[in-house]
């Protein structure tokens, strides 16, 4: 081979090794992309178990885009399951539910957050950009010393607040609501939802402790017999959602989630002695264990 051939492969090799330094990397995997916010267990609430829900968000001072407002509605589910809507009377949207497309929710999130807020009035964001390692998260655009607070809906009304709507629109939006599931959300602990499916009812808690730690808790209660919620309830399993447990229990069908706050409760207080017992699991316990972690699923 000549000077000139390996001249210009040399030439060609330089160029890809630069492009290769100038591509931006995709936003790295991130196991609990919440933690850090106020209320982690209920922004995983809000982005995998409920059907129609809104908090409160606001930017941190300099952080949001110009003209946009300070405050921002998130919503589980928004219209065609759109990421973000900038209303046409100014109110500002995410929608959580509407996918990710990367391995850090907190980026994606993000991203629908300012594009949403960027927008024009009475413009819906129907796709946004893969999240990169340069992309903000959450955490460094809210106000996080403001709480996250959830309001639990009947329905999707929020979606048009006071505005008027055509027959076609009004028929969508009976359908819509006609697919929530009745859901309560609980006072004897954060992040509790009781809901009811068919003729079935459940009460799902989002626990605020590493996956982990909360599954080796569980076990404990469970092989102890103390993981029910009185009555006839049964612990059903447990799924993992953005790095935390989220146990479900089924319940007496003719009860109210009123009727298990006492129990609910008193759950917590065993539990809280489960998550600091520091002894390693005994026989059972690891039985028990090995029971929930083959019930398990991962949700993201």
């Amino acid at each position: 081979m000549g000077k000139a051939s390996r001249r210009r492969r040399t030439g060609a090799d330089q160029g890809s090794t630069d492009t290769r330094r100038t591509r931006v990397e995709p936003a790295p995997f991130v196991a609990r992309p919440f933690q850090g916010l106020p209320n982690e267990t209920d922004w995983v609430a809000m982005r995998e178990i409920l059907p129609a829900a809104t908090a409160t968000i606001a930017f941190a001072d300099g952080k949001a885009p110009e003209s946009s407002p300070t405050e921002v509605t998130v919503a589980t589910v928004l219209p065609m399951a759109w990421p973000g809507l900038h209303r046409a009377d100014g109110t500002v949207f995410l929608g959580t539910q509407s996918g990710s497309v990367s391995g850090d929710a907190s980026r994606d999130l993000a991203t629908s957050l300012l594009a949403a807020a960027s927008a024009e009035q009475g413009t819906p964001i129907a796709s946004t950009p893969a999240s990169t390692v340069e992309t903000p998260r959450l955490q460094d655009l809210l106000d996080t010393t403001r709480p996250f607070e959830v309001t639990v809906h009947e329905g999707f009304d929020f979606w048009v607040g006071d505005s008027e709507l055509d027959d076609d629109a009004k028929a969508s939006l009976e359908r819509a609501n006609e697919s929530v599931i009745p859901t309560t959300k609980m006072d004897a602990a954060p992040s509790a939802y009781w809901c009811r499916i068919g003729e079935r009812t459940h009460i799902r808690l989002v626990l605020p402790e590493d996956e982990d730690v909360a599954t080796d808790a569980l076990s404990r209660l469970h092989a102890g017999g103390e993981s029910g919620l009185g009555g006839e309830t049964r612990l059903l399993g447990a799924f993992r959602a953005c790095g935390l447990l989220v146990p479900v229990w089924d319940l007496d069908p003719e009860l109210t989630a009123a009727d298990y706050e006492s129990e609910l409760a008193s759950f917590m207080t065993r539990y809280a002695v489960a998550v600091e017992s520091t002894e390693p699991l005994t026989a059972d316990e690891r039985r028990a264990k090995s029971g929930l972690l083959s019930r398990q699923v991962t949700l993201r």
